[in-house]
């Protein structure tokens, strides 16, 4: 889905923190604040306003 290369570079915008992929979800979620990115087409979408979850959102 993601390529390992790509996911070791990926940050979380809102906090730098390293992600991890949930490819049940096709999700990319950051390990420290939780929020949770999408994959749209095989590509990560990684905007903090179109996240889910983290500090304050549901």
């Amino acid at each position: 889905m993601i390529d390992k290369e790509l996911l070791e570079i990926l940050a979380c915008p809102a906090c730098k923190a390293e992600v991890r992929l949930d490819e049940p979800a096709q999700r990319i979620v950051c390990t420290q604040c939780g929020r949770r990115y999408p994959v749209r087409d095989g590509i990560p979408v990684m905007l903090i306003d179109e996240a889910e979850g983290g500090p304050g959102k549901a």
